[in-house]
């Protein structure tokens, strides 16, 4: 195993840890980032499976997506010395690809 491939083992290990200790800030908010896209793009397919539309979908989608990112950033981060910023990081990406997932699917299957 190379060095690159031990570290990003030792990543995904403190990724699933509960009160994990993160030496390196840019790795949780990296972690944040990736995993709120990951999470944007599951709403999306889902909203638009379901149908939602309008304010409900977009107020719904900010809520549970910035609700998820607090959650995981409190439990998951031994040094949470600013919250707020973990639950910024990476949310207008995560909104475009929501919307982008949430049209498709939506436009797929009811038009």
């Amino acid at each position: 195993m190379g060095k690159n491939t031990t570290q990003e083992v030792k990543v995904w290990r403190k990724m699933l840890a509960i009160g994990s200790k993160w030496e390196d800030k840019d790795q949780f908010l990296d972690v944040i980032y990736w995993g709120r896209q990951l999470l944007a793009i599951l709403m999306g397919l889902i909203w638009g499976y379901l149908g939602l539309t309008g304010m409900f979908g977009l107020s719904s989608f900010v809520i549970a997506n910035s609700a998820a990112v607090y959650v995981y950033s409190v439990n998951f981060n031994v040094d949470n010395d600013d919250v707020m910023q973990d639950v910024k990081e990476g949310f207008m990406t995560s909104f475009a690809s929501f919307l982008v997932s949430w049209i498709l699917i939506y436009s797929a299957l009811y038009f």
